[in-house]
């Protein structure tokens, strides 16, 4: 397969290779370019929706009882405890389709 990807030449006999590293080789694929992003997204995206959480609360405990206020915190909340759900089916299937395109090592 014609690695799409390359990030070295030869010129004159030497070889020239760029910066890029992953998994300790910098002869990759989309496939490891994928692993990489979506291993650092996933942990990335379970820290904003926690700060969405912690901010819920904050609201919630600082509402008064206020009902607008109440309902914004629930919301806040809510949305938090979805986007978690969210996250976990993406990890989900982003590992079952990682086992059924062969990809096992790679991703996650």
């Amino acid at each position: 397969m014609k690695n799409l990807l390359a990030q070295g030449i030869n010129i004159g006999g030497q070889q020239i290779t760029g910066p890029i590293v992953i998994n300790g080789k910098t002869d990759f694929k989309l496939a490891d370019i994928i692993s990489e992003v979506v291993g650092l997204l996933i942990p990335l995206g379970g820290v904003i929706l926690l700060f969405v959480m912690i901010w819920g609360g904050y609201d919630f405990m600082m509402s008064r009882g206020q009902p607008e206020k109440l309902k914004s915190a629930q919301a806040k909340i809510t949305t938090g405890i979805i986007g978690f759900v969210l996250l976990i089916f993406a990890y989900v299937i982003a590992k079952l389709a990682a086992t059924l395109f062969g990809f096992e090592q790679g991703i996650l």
